[in-house]
């Protein structure tokens, strides 16, 4: 018996909508940059700043404490959850 050889030629397409730039506006700029890039980048950078200034609850990992910086990003809040934080980009981007 010959043995079937079968190829997947179709690969997971990137979801554009992802890619698409969005623009930080001033509160988020001051954090991430204002140039438009992608959510994900947006993402990546802002965790990137949570590390270097440890802003990650010691406690309780899925919560981020705010500086001077991020409150005005928290809404003047002291500390969010890692979920809400996606729902505050969502607040402070704008279509490119």
């Amino acid at each position: 018996m010959a043995k079937a050889t079968e190829t997947k030629t179709s690969k997971r397409k990137p979801n554009a909508a992802f890619m698409k730039p969005l623009k930080p506006d001033a509160v988020l700029a001051k954090i991430v940059g204002d140039e438009p890039m992608p959510r994900t980048e947006i993402v990546k950078k802002l965790w990137a700043y949570i590390k270097e200034k440890d802003l990650q609850d010691k406690a309780n990992k899925r919560m981020i404490n705010a500086d001077e910086t991020m409150k005005a990003f928290f809404d003047g809040k002291d500390q969010i959850s890692m979920f809400e934080m996606t729902k505050q980009v969502s607040k402070h981007i704008a279509a490119e």
